[in-house]
């Protein structure tokens, strides 16, 4: 293989290694937190993070797929779909600083320096997922389809965070728990009012994603660079 060759795919590894290598540091400190402690209180935090990285790993395959138009629009529609059900996995870690709190044993700089690396980490597979998935459907569908496509997205992932984090609803629900799952959505999105508390937590992800990823995206396109190294 050229050199020439192997640029490309060096940029594309470039953002998955980085992620990979905070994902380590997460998973180190978690083991010390884990041998210090004696308890395995915080072994969802494992969990999430895996989570988090699936709508990445979807992003990612679709995003190349649709690069070398090797995937069929319905193929592609059913994949977003999937990206879009686990996107919220990925922000939903910022939450579990709920679980943030002084504990024998465990000094509470350390609880929040490893719960802070969860979050970031979470947080960065989200927006660098949600990055991919916006460059993709920009060349599939054109422009003004992938703004609307974004901003859906983390519409339902500020919602998506909410119904995690206090009604408990997982992804899988979708599939194992559809019924219950719809009844509860179609009750808040039909009666806003009744359930103020459902209508502020979404407004507020929401707009924490839209600034987040604004953030984001401003520093690729002054960087010269995109989510995988490439020019923007």
């Amino acid at each position: 293989m050229s050199a020439s060759a192997t640029v490309p795919i060096l940029r594309r590894l470039y953002m998955p290694g980085l992620l990979a290598l905070s994902t380590l540091m997460c998973m180190a400190l978690l083991a010390v937190r884990l041998h210090i402690a004696g308890s395995h209180s915080f072994r969802f935090l494992l969990w999430n993070l895996f989570l988090a990285w699936i709508p990445f790993g979807i992003a990612w395959l679709l995003d190349i797929a649709e690069e070398r138009r090797r995937i069929r629009t319905v193929s592609y529609i059913l994949l977003l779909a999937v990206w879009l059900l686990f996107f919220p996995n990925a922000p939903y870690i910022l939450t579990d600083f709920i679980h943030l709190r002084q504990r024998p044993s465990i000094p509470l700089w350390f609880d929040l320096a490893l719960l802070l690396s969860f979050a970031w980490t979470g947080l960065l597979l989200g927006l660098t997922s949600l990055r991919l998935v916006h460059n993709s459907i920009q060349r599939r569908f054109g422009k003004a389809a992938s703004r609307i496509a974004v901003t859906v997205a983390m519409f339902l992932g500020g919602f998506g965070i909410y119904l995690g984090r206090f009604e408990r609803w997982n992804s899988w629900d979708v599939v194992f728990r559809y019924d219950a799952l719809v009844a509860d959505i179609f009750n808040r999105v039909t009666n806003p009012l009744a359930h103020p508390r459902t209508v502020i937590v979404t407004l507020i992800f929401t707009l924490f994603l839209m600034l987040a990823y604004a953030t984001l995206s401003a520093f690729y396109r002054t960087s010269g660079i995109d989510s995988e190294g490439g020019q923007v």
